[in-house]
């Protein structure tokens, strides 16, 4: 991985982002993004994850983050196994999930191509961490986590 991507400061604040192996849109099912959004809310609570800012987009997510045990990449790494196991198991179990043979497909593919993956990966693997090191940076990460479903069309505002 490149060194540009890594949590060097681990008091930092970063800016992060993740995406579904393929781009999936996977967050277009309200089940789907209610298990990510108490998944994140569960870290701010028990944790330590704290929030300053953030995004959930049909393939990805964007946020804005500080871990307060100063491990956000232990912290990022256990919100991501453990979201990757529950909404493959909440995929794998939607009756009405028209698009599951296919993601889980795309899922097996994408483990196939990492070693360190059993079976399915959901995750992609980089988190592409950014240090906010100023203020205007983190206006700037702030104004693009808020602005991107604008910018994709679907609300007219932040």
């Amino acid at each position: 991985m490149n060194r540009k991507y890594k949590f060097h400061n681990k008091e930092g604040l970063y800016f992060v982002s993740f995406a579904v192996v393929y781009w999936i849109d996977v967050f277009t099912r309200e089940e789907y993004f209610a298990l990510l959004t108490d998944s994140l809310d569960y870290c701010r609570k028990n944790k330590g994850m704290e929030i300053y800012a953030w995004c959930i987009m049909p393939s990805h997510v964007h946020l804005i983050i500080r871990a307060r045990d100063n491990n956000p990449s232990e912290l990022l790494k256990e919100l991501k196994t453990y979201t990757s196991k529950q909404l493959q198991k909440a995929i794998a179990e939607h009756n009405q999930e028209s698009r599951k043979e296919w993601m889980l497909w795309l899922m097996e593919r994408a483990g196939l191509k990492t070693s360190n993956v059993k079976h399915r990966q959901f995750w992609q693997q980089h988190n592409k961490p950014i240090e906010l090191w100023s203020a205007a940076v983190i206006d700037q990460k702030i104004d693009y986590i808020h602005n991107n479903p604008v910018e994709a069309g679907f609300v007219s505002e932040p």
